[in-house]
């Protein structure tokens, strides 16, 4: 099979690209490389350094379907750069639509989030909770889903959105090679508290300790990206002509920020100073998935769910990384 990964130059897309190619398939990267990086484009794959609004000239009949993992995911840049976010998110996506019409494609499996729910009603949340963004970010996805949705409809699409929870961690591929998260600036608590250990950073800030919660900090729920690499996988073998699936992603556990904290000291063998700051505007006291629909549609199993599990290999590609 033949399938394009847009925004296959970044964390999660290139990991999903990877495992295409070990599985046998054909694979097209399309990154503009504004976040993404051309190292990250896994050996094997082509890659075409266009934006997604240049689709058209890129997709055709040959392929079997899209991921589209294209555009930009900073909550708090949302917020002071929404047009940014609009024309990335929303309207990239819409670009892919017409384009996907226009050849003859018909299966896509959508990167989405779970900032589409906001500040939820229900822990842990389901795909039925009230969606009420709080960023220009979510909405930019919910409105994403819901142009999906009308394709579906229209055009009989066989279409997945796989909502994230927080996406952590690394995967070493077939050949020995680390993949895993490195933006920048790193605006993810698990690759910021790296930074502390290594000095980089001359503290960790924590924002807030009075939330009610089991130790007075927020709590969130960690998925393991190899984990979620394989929930596209077999999100593309469960597409159906006419059916827009939507699945939320995580392990159904949280952890607080402060155990997210004592687990990255125990692996990285690091003391490092921590601050307790003020709480910043917007931050839920919980977020948690129910992924229960995945788990019995998809058959998803999320295997590598301990946070040991998943900050020991986020530390063993921040230290590839920066070797």
């Amino acid at each position: 099979m033949k399938y394009l990964v847009t925004g296959g130059a970044g964390y999660i897309g290139s990991i999903v690209a990877t495992m295409l190619l070990e599985e046998g398939h054909e694979v097209v990267v399309l990154d503009n490389l504004v976040t993404g990086a051309a190292d990250r484009v896994p050996a094997g794959a082509e890659l075409v350094a266009r934006p997604v609004q240049e689709v058209g000239e890129v997709l055709d009949s040959s392929f079997d379907g899209v991921l589209h993992f294209a555009g930009l995911i900073a909550a708090g840049e949302s917020m002071e750069k929404p047009g940014l976010y609009w024309e990335a998110n929303t309207t990239g996506t819409f670009w892919l639509l017409g384009a996907m019409r226009a050849a003859g494609v018909k299966t896509l499996v959508f990167s989405s989030t779970a900032a589409v729910y906001g500040n939820p009603t229900e822990v842990p949340i389901r795909e039925e909770a009230v969606k009420a963004p709080t960023s220009t970010y979510g909405a930019t996805k919910l409105s994403s889903d819901m142009a999906i949705q009308s394709a579906v409809t229209a055009y009989g699409l066989a279409a997945v959105s796989l909502r994230y929870f927080n996406v952590v961690g690394a995967y070493k591929d077939k050949n020995g090679i680390w993949h895993g998260e490195n933006h920048d600036p790193e605006t993810h608590i698990i690759p910021i508290a790296f930074e502390a250990a290594t000095g980089e950073r001359a503290e960790f800030a924590i924002f807030g300790d009075d939330y009610p919660t089991r130790d007075g900090t927020c709590i969130r729920d960690y998925i393991h990206v190899a984990d979620l690499a394989e929930a596209h996988l077999l999100a593309l073998r469960a597409a159906k002509e006419g059916e827009h699936r939507i699945y939320n992603l995580g392990n159904g556990n949280g952890f607080s920020n402060k155990e997210v904290v004592a687990t990255v000291k125990k692996v990285t063998g690091v003391d490092f100073p921590v601050r307790v700051g003020s709480r910043r505007s917007g931050d839920p006291a919980e977020l948690v998935a129910s992924s229960e629909k995945a788990k019995a549609e998809l058959g998803w199993v999320p295997s590598r769910a301990s946070l040991d599990r998943m900050v020991a290999d986020a530390w063993e590609y921040h230290q590839h990384a920066r070797a």
